[in-house]
């Protein structure tokens, strides 16, 4: 079985088949999907969603390109949110400086808030990080010395330097359909050192859809080719990677379970 841990099948790019795509993923054995909110006003229609969809969860965050549309954001409404037993981490969250360098203060601001709220609830913290490697660690690895926190950097596409820091303070990785793309080469060869107990797979859909289907809407389905390429990278089978990675992601989002 197979988990895709980071997707967005909320957003409206599914808006004509989001059941049918679903019912592709179950297809192609993909057993969980995190639907990941990016927007705490959207987080009550995902969790009208998941409930009427087994094994389908979400989360509550704000993305970093929304942190100036919040002008008074508190965690009050992440911690009214992770009250759901659908609702198993806090994020999306992070820094993009890629495109948001102008509201730079305003992310910081948000994500510390973020992680307050991952560092009370106990919940793992979803991260989002884009040309923000030196700050992304400082936040982290600061935070994590006055009180010890669980998470992830999904979809990473970052430097080494951001990947050992992370993996220091205990944190998992996430492949996403970036490490098929033939350009990929050093992503691939970070990824090839990042311990197997931490390693996680997502599509990040409807975005960064894997070769062989790169240039079209992504979607959870196609998670088993980011899965393939990850064997190869680490040496496993298919079916051992679907084994670790569906285990890593219930030990990370072990709210899940519980909930069962």
């Amino acid at each position: 079985m197979f988990v895709d841990s980071h997707c967005h099948i909320n957003s409206d790019d599914f808006e004509t088949d989001r059941e049918d795509t679903v019912v592709r993923a179950r297809k192609m054995n993909v057993g969980y999907i995190l639907d990941v909110s990016d927007d705490v006003a959207k987080t009550p229609e995902i969790i009208e969603f998941c409930k009427t969809h087994k094994n389908i969860y979400t989360t509550t965050g704000l993305h970093p390109e929304l942190a100036d549309k919040y002008p008074d954001f508190t965690a009050d409404i992440l911690y009214e949110q992770a009250q759901s037993p659908y609702v198993v981490g806090i994020g999306e969250c992070g820094l993009d400086f890629y495109y948001n360098a102008d509201i730079k203060v305003q992310q910081l601001k948000v994500f510390q808030t973020h992680i307050e709220a991952a560092q009370t609830s106990g919940l793992p913290l979803i991260v989002h990080s884009r040309d923000a490697d030196e700050e992304m660690i400082k936040l982290l690895t600061d935070n994590y010395k006055k009180q010890p926190f669980k998470g992830e950097l999904h979809c990473f596409s970052s430097s080494e330097k951001l990947c050992r820091a992370a993996l220091e303070i205990g944190f998992y990785i996430s492949a996403s359909g970036i490490i098929t793309f033939k350009k990929s080469e050093e992503l691939r060869q970070i990824f090839a050192t990042v311990p197997t107990d931490r390693l996680l797979i997502e599509t990040d859909s409807p975005f960064l859809a894997p070769t062989p289907h790169r240039g079209k809407r992504n979607e959870p389905a196609y998670v088993v080719n980011t899965a393939q390429v990850l064997s190869e990278i680490k040496g496993l089978s298919i079916e051992e990677t679907a084994d670790i990675t569906t285990q890593n992601f219930f030990n990370l989002f072990d709210k899940v379970k519980k909930n069962e």
